[in-house]
């Protein structure tokens, strides 16, 4: 099926939901540390408690994948369903995550929060390979990740903006402030609303073959054989990406789970406090901890606003890419290997950063950021079977959660406490893991993956 050229509003539309699902993926990786710490967990048990991400991510986006492959209605399509289910589940849970009254209620609804972002988000990969030509595949996944770095910014900035309106920031011993929980319900709001206003603005293609289709759904379910074929028949290309996306991953998934430990402690000086470490029975002792933990939530505030940075510097990159990939060619290699070896500076600037120039080091990974959503995807995109684009996206994300799971088992701990004990030095090894993504762009050859050339007629 020969697919036409969509314009940019129609590109928009079906991208859009992207702007809830990133709310909610700024909420958790900006703010779920801090709801860890403020119920007791140490700096060195976050990582563990953040394995609900990837293990579900690993589980769910290859399930959602296949099933969407193999999903036709004339009414919903092909991905909207998954995309309704996922948001639903996703709204409920944040909801409801900065309620949680122990560690384990929240690490639990952290395991339901990130499987059903998972459930939303696989198929909207999926949808720009089934909508688009090869000739704007670059241009689609650039216009996800315009709005991903929309919802990144806004949503990194909630608590503080809630607070700028007066709500609280302070809040008793083991309770998360209002501020955050504030925040949490408008993502919930804003994860729902995005999420049917690309439902019900957006239709698809139906299969090419009815007949083959339908007789392929008729077949055996053979989903266990089905992706381990696949995975062992994965295109060159793809293994190459997969190195790629193993030290891209490893390094935000540091940010997400140690940001804000680290800087809250080597920049703002204001660490956690620990509440064994008081005598709670003495007034001036309570009081001591309340003005630290007040100090502890505001720059946690403080930090999430110069995370949020990082989606603002990836919007303004993916917007100059949107108005150059409308018209030409991107040599997405390149563009991948430099934008990733900026963000590791980033990362790197941090042990030397103050509380003012911080943002400079989100603006350089923003870059990364920005080409990370949009640069591996596209090159995929153009070097698999479409036939197979649900599975083949939810396998590659394969490649994104090892590396996670990897990195809250003990990986993060261990390479950071060989440059000593300091929480910062948890952002030193991102830096070096990104670097790393990056020069590894030079094992990408395939000239199709690279740049796509549209072929004449």
């Amino acid at each position: 099926m020969e697919k036409r050229k969509l314009s940019f509003w129609q590109i928009w539309n079906m991208s859009f939901g992207f702007l809830g699902i990133q709310f909610g993926f700024a909420l958790q990786g900006g703010f779920m540390s801090r709801i860890f710490q403020t119920l007791g967990a140490g700096k060195e048990e976050i990582p563990m408690l953040w394995i609900a991400a990837p293990l579900t991510g690993l589980l769910v986006q290859p399930i959602i994948g296949y099933m969407s492959d193999r999903t036709w209605s004339v009414k919903w399509g092909r991905r909207r369903p998954y995309f309704l289910v996922g948001a639903v589940f996703s709204s409920l849970a944040l909801f409801f995550v900065p309620h949680s009254p122990a560690l384990w209620i929240a690490a639990g609804f952290l395991w339901i929060l990130d499987a059903s972002i998972n459930v939303s988000m696989e198929p909207f990969r999926a949808l720009v390979a089934d909508k688009l030509p090869q000739s704007q595949r670059s241009y689609g996944f650039v216009v996800q990740t315009l709005i991903i770095g929309i919802g990144t910014w806004i949503a990194s900035n909630l608590p503080w903006m809630v607070s700028q309106l007066g709500v609280s920031n302070e809040a008793a011993s083991g309770v998360v402030p209002m501020s955050v929980k504030v925040a949490f319900g408008v993502g919930a709001l804003v994860f729902l609303a995005s999420i049917l206003y690309t439902v019900f603005t957006t239709d698809e293609y139906p299969p090419e073959d009815m007949e083959e289709f339908e007789r392929e759904k008729a077949k055996k379910n053979n989903f266990i054989p089905d992706i381990l074929n696949n995975i062992g028949s994965m295109p060159t290309t793809m293994k190459k990406l997969g190195v790629i996306q193993f030290f891209s991953w490893f390094a935000f998934f540091t940010m997400w789970s140690l940001a804000n430990p680290a800087l809250t402690e080597h920049v703002f000086a204001t660490p956690a406090p620990i509440e064994t470490a008081y005598n709670m029975a003495d007034a001036l002792q309570a009081e001591a901890f309340k003005v630290a933990n007040t100090k502890f939530q505001e720059s946690s505030n403080s930090v999430g606003s110069a995370m949020g940075i990082y989606g603002l510097s990836s919007m303004a990159f993916a917007l100059l890419l949107t108005l150059y990939t409308s018209k030409r060619n991107i040599n997405r290699k390149y563009v991948h290997m430099f934008s990733l070896i900026l963000g590791g500076i980033g990362f790197l600037a941090m042990s030397y950063a103050s509380p003012e120039n911080l943002k400079y080091c989100f603006v350089l990974i923003g870059f990364a950021w920005g080409s990370i959503l949009s640069m591996p995807y596209a090159m995929l995109s153009s070097s698999v079977d479409p036939k197979k684009m649900g599975v083949i996206m939810g396998i590659f994300n394969m490649f994104i959660v090892i590396p996670q799971i990897i990195a809250a088992l003990g990986g993060i701990n261990f390479v950071s406490s060989l440059l000593g004990e300091e929480a910062i030095n948890a952002m030193t090894v991102a830096g070096i893991s990104l670097v790393i993504a990056g020069l590894c762009n030079l094992l990408i050859t395939n000239k199709n993956a690279i740049s796509y050339q549209e072929e004449e007629i």
